[in-house]
């Protein structure tokens, strides 16, 4: 290895960019004359990353748009693979994106380059044939969550859990008191108010499934409790038209839009409605009373149940290993259900002494400092291995 090693690395999506840069980050302590080329976003480039490509060309959902753009992306990974071959990397750091990073380490591989992938794809839900993919494209993988090496065991391929760079960001005192009281003040939320979050998704298919179910079964707990100050952050500008048209059907009800982060909303609140994704973890890690829901269309949810291979999806309960808050899926999911779930977890959190001491373990748990932890494996496994 040159004494400054060339890294290639690859984020498609804002969220992996967090993620590449903290890794950027932890590996420049340890090399600070690296060079770091590839593709990723601002923050990314403010650890140093020379761009060979803009962010957004990657920015593809669904199934369709990614069969109209299969030419031009493409195009774009074998552009970056001459690009790293020409560079000469030490190694490739494919972060997250699962289907075209894994299509790029895997032809950089059979190149002879080092390769490396950061973030398992939920090969404990579904698919679990991608274990071989992962191990035909990838060197050595990084995982987020203590349960997932055991499912590669036996490929040819070096697992290292680092943690959840999420129990990193967010203190074990993040959702204390005084934290959800600075919280309050921004969003113009009373001390002594029931404070609730509604948090339906990012994406407006989220919304649609989710945010008239969540308002519905806000009125119930309104019906319970009396006047509750709810709080829904709008991750993007563009969902503040399908927001205002659902709550347009629930004028008694009040609802703070917030333009910060799901974070904020869960600091400030006692307890939430979620659907299952990323906010779950965080509600954990702030110590706050959750129902998490999940709802699909009719046909791709009997086509999922089909291929999904998990009994439990919200995950606080995968990591628990036992059911630590309540999930409800589909038909499963009214208001009635919802609003009785959390108005119970309300009340247990309330009266049970150690309702969040499983919260507390598996924040320690996921808590390792996963940038340091990475950047470790990568060199002791690829840029300086015994």
């Amino acid at each position: 290895m040159r004494a400054a090693p060339v890294i290639g690395v690859l984020a498609g999506e804002l969220s992996g960019d967090a993620l590449g840069a903290g890794l950027m980050q932890a590996l420049r302590e340890r090399y600070p004359d690296a060079r770091f080329l590839g593709v990723g976003g601002p923050a990314m480039q403010r650890f140093g990353l020379e761009s060979l490509a803009d962010l957004e060309i990657l920015s593809v959902n669904g199934f369709i748009e990614p069969v109209k753009r299969f030419p031009a992306l493409l195009r774009l990974l074998l552009d970056l693979e001459r690009s790293f071959a020409e560079a000469q990397i030490d190694v490739f750091v494919g972060v997250d994106f699962n289907v075209f990073n894994l299509l790029l380490e895997r032809r950089l591989r059979r190149r002879g380059f080092a390769t490396v992938h950061y973030v398992s794809p939920s090969v404990y839900a579904w698919r679990r044939g991608r274990v071989r993919t992962v191990a035909r494209a990838a060197r050595l993988l990084l995982t987020l969550y203590p349960f997932e090496p055991p499912l590669y065991r036996g490929q040819p391929l070096s697992v290292v859990y680092v943690g959840h760079p999420l129990a990193d960001r967010i203190a074990p005192d993040a959702g204390s008191a005084d934290a959800q009281r600075v919280a309050r003040q921004a969003l113009g939320v009373a001390p002594e108010a029931t404070c609730l979050g509604l948090l339906p998704g990012s994406r407006g298919s989220e919304l649609e499934y989710h945010l008239p179910l969540f308002l519905a079964a806000a009125e119930e707990v309104d019906a319970a409790l009396g006047a509750v100050t709810w709080v829904l952050p709008c991750p993007r500008r563009s969902l503040r038209s399908q927001i205002d048209r659902a709550l347009s059907e629930h004028p008694d009800l009040s609802v703070i839009v917030d333009d910060g982060t799901a974070q904020r909303a869960l600091t400030a609140a006692d307890g939430a409605f979620i659907k299952s994704g990323t906010s779950t973890l965080e509600a954990m890690l702030l110590r706050r009373p959750m129902v998490v829901c999940y709802r699909l269309g009719a046909a791709t949810y009997r086509v999922l149940t089909l291929l999904v291979r998990v009994r439990t999806f919200a995950l606080p309960n995968i990591l628990a290993g036992r059911p630590l808050v309540p999930e409800l899926i589909q038909d499963a999911a009214t208001p009635l259900t919802l609003a009785r779930a959390l108005l119970a977890e309300l009340e247990q959190a309330q009266s049970r002494d150690d309702y969040f001491a499983p919260f507390d373990e598996l924040h320690t748990l996921l808590r390792r400092d996963a940038s340091k932890q990475a950047a470790i494996a990568i060199s002791t496994q690829i840029l300086e291995p015994h």
